[in-house]
């Protein structure tokens, strides 16, 4: 486990779980960067995290979907930070996405394309550098696709095997990449919707095990609740004609 704090980098830092993620990182002593596109909200956050810490905050403004701006993002950095924590993501409705085709896009390239080329493009940066960490958070919903989320699902199934390969390809290099598979989590995104108890995690719940998943040199991917792995394993072995008929 590290005990000497870095810099983080908090993609996403508005988000319920972005949030959380900060204050942990900020409560272990780790200086902060948060992006969001609204200055006002990312201004909110790192007060908060400021009050509520002694350690240093700062925010950068970043929008995931405009992707030309990434290169000059990553260098008004300065020093490249020790880890990047993507957490950006939307809960598109699935009856629209399939009706409204620029809101799909909008929901494929705000929860793969955008963040797949900006760890991409750090990814390049860290293994020059010889070290860092990278967290990405997926989904459980693109471990196979569903009737009822399958935008949402397909573009998690992306970023899940995007990180995968680029496990894969750096894991010599001293830089590591974590996934992160959080579940049903209890956020604005999730408002009202029936929730199971036994499979939904809180959002410090998901900020503490990204925090020792990025700080331990032994798990690539984690599910939240360990439930969700078993729930999964028989999801995955069900025969796609089986997997058709379930409704859920």
């Amino acid at each position: 486990m590290t005990t000497q704090p870095g810099t983080a980098l908090i993609i996403g830092g508005t988000s319920d779980i972005g949030r959380a993620t900060a204050l942990v990182y900020a409560e272990h002593g780790w200086k902060v960067i948060l992006t969001a596109r609204n200055d006002e909200e990312g201004l909110r956050e790192v007060n908060h995290l400021l009050t509520a810490s002694q350690a240093k905050a700062e925010l950068c403004r970043l929008d995931i979907l405009d992707t030309e701006s990434f290169g000059p993002f990553i260098n008004s950095l300065g020093t490249l930070p020790n880890t990047v924590v993507c957490v950006v993501g939307m809960l598109p409705t699935q009856s629209r996405a399939v009706a409204d085709t620029a809101y799909a896009s909008l929901s494929l390239r705000t929860n793969f394309e955008g963040p797949a080329i900006l760890l991409g493009m750090l990814a390049d940066r860290f293994e020059k550098r010889g070290t860092g960490t990278i967290v990405g958070v997926s989904s459980v919903a693109g471990n196979r696709g569903r009737a009822s989320n399958y935008v949402y699902g397909s573009a998690k199934a992306g970023l899940t095997a995007f990180l995968s390969g680029l496990r894969g390809r750096l894991w010599h290099s001293g830089v590591r990449v974590v996934t992160v598979m959080p579940g049903f989590v209890r956020t604005r995104m999730t408002d009202g919707m029936k929730l199971s108890p036994f499979l939904t995690a809180e959002p410090d719940e998901v900020a503490e095990a990204i925090y020792e998943a990025a700080e331990s040199r032994h798990r690539d991917i984690i599910y939240v609740r360990r439930s969700w792995r078993l729930v999964m394993g028989v999801i995955a072995a069900m025969p796609e004609g089986v997997f058709k008929r379930v409704k859920f």
